[in-house]
């Protein structure tokens, strides 16, 4: 009942732009990380098909986010210049043009190849994304709307495993890869004719001088940088999670098929819940009480996956999917709220977000390698003891920025 309500306030508070804003962004994390993940769900196929290790079939996730994470600055300098909605429209339309070739790749440097030219393409709409809604929307609304376009990411990351997952039962790799192109396509229409005009986008000038001083300014701030750090620590924990999910299930003792083992991704939806749940919360109570359940939860989620037994392994990951989510939703919009700058401020979010993916997503691969899983929870377990401690810095550290409710 109070949810209802609070539903119908919200709508009554939004005028008819501000909720096709929000549509739009939901579509744009729809395309975006269908895309961006849609090749977690065929790692082991991969390795089958291309005599590939684990941690060699991983980089078809790793490179994407790591060639993401070093576009983002200048993607998101260029759209302080030409304006973010034409950066973002390229970046989509870019991104499903490559993927619908990626299924005819002959081999797997090639595919590997396609997939960082494809996190290149990726880079414009995460980089953008943060700094549009707080451009456009209402600051009372923004905790609400940022939580919507999150939940549009986990829905896109959703589809981008489950559909290549159901496709295996009955093809293989390369069909399952087109299909989720072929839907990220047409997502892609569906963001790029629903997106409206900046408002309050002013341009700004981006030579290097600029720029660097705009990155730099955010970076003097502690407490950014404790969110930077925060983004870095806990998305690489959770993609090393999904990265080797598949291979523990495929393995003994639950020896399940692969297109069952990627039925598991289905459990991103309690993310889906969760982003918006915490949206609407971080409004409500606070920043950092959210914060801090957020990674408590993921810290009980992964111990509980620890036991080989099928139901434990997937009400924990259940419970660590919804509170990264969580999690994601408050740093992120805690960011828009304390930056001077936010187009600087979300890019550098944005960047150690996904060179975490990147580069602690792949070391990952040689924990489970050696030790199994044990070895990769061990691996996460200090990444949220790393995180752990951020979060006290961030609630210790000086505040440079007045902030509302923290």
């Amino acid at each position: 009942m109070t949810t209802t309500i609070t539903e119908a306030v919200e709508k009554t508070t939004r005028s008819p732009r501000e909720r096709r804003i929000i549509a739009a962004l939901f579509a744009a994390g729809l395309t975006t990380f269908a895309s961006m993940y849609s090749a977690q769900a065929l790692l082991p196929s991969l390795s089958a098909a291309f005599g590939a290790t684990p941690a060699h079939a991983a980089l078809a996730v790793s490179l994407t986010t790591g060639l993401l994470a070093l576009a983002i600055i200048p993607v998101s300098a260029l759209s302080s210049r030409i304006g973010r909605t034409r950066v973002m429209i390229g970046s989509a339309i870019t991104c499903a043009l490559i993927g619908v070739l990626l299924p005819l790749s002959p081999n797997l440097e090639v595919l590997l190849a396609g997939r960082a030219l494809q996190g290149v393409a990726l880079a414009g709409v995460p980089a953008v994304a943060m700094a549009y809604l707080a451009e456009e929307i209402e600051s009372v609304n923004l905790g609400s709307a940022m939580g919507i376009y999150v939940a549009g990411n986990t829905i896109g990351g959703l589809l981008g495993r489950m559909i290549p997952s159901f496709t295996l039962t009955f093809a293989s790799w390369r069909w399952a890869d087109a299909v989720i192109a072929i839907a990220a396509a047409l997502c892609t229409v569906w963001f790029v004719r629903a997106l409206p005009a900046s408002r309050g986008f002013v341009a700004r000038p981006s030579g290097v001088r600029t720029v660097l001083g705009d990155l730099f300014a955010q970076l003097r701030n502690p407490r950014l940088l404790a969110l930077f750090g925060l983004a870095f620590v806990l998305m690489g924990g959770f993609v090393s999670v999904y990265n080797f999910l598949g291979y523990r299930l495929i393995a003994a003792p639950f020896h399940l098929p692969d297109a069952l083992a990627g039925m598991v991704f289905v459990l991103y939806l309690s993310g889906t819940a969760a982003s918006a749940v915490s949206g609407r919360l971080v409004d409500r109570v606070g920043r950092q009480r959210v914060l801090i359940a957020s990674v408590a939860l993921m810290a009980v989620g992964l111990f509980v996956t620890v036991a080989d037994n099928l139901a434990a392994i997937i009400c924990g990951i259940l419970i660590y999917t919804a509170g990264f989510f969580g999690a994601h939703t408050t740093a992120s919009t805690w960011v828009g709220a304390m930056a001077t700058n936010r187009g600087a401020a979300s890019s550098l979010y944005m960047f150690a977000y996904y060179l975490g993916s990147s580069i602690l997503g792949a070391t990952g691969g040689f924990a489970y390698a050696h030790t199994g899983w044990p070895g990769l929870t061990y691996f996460v377990t200090t990444l949220l003891t790393l995180a752990t401690i951020l979060i006290t810095t961030l609630t210790l550290s000086p505040r440079r920025t007045k902030i509302t409710r923290t």
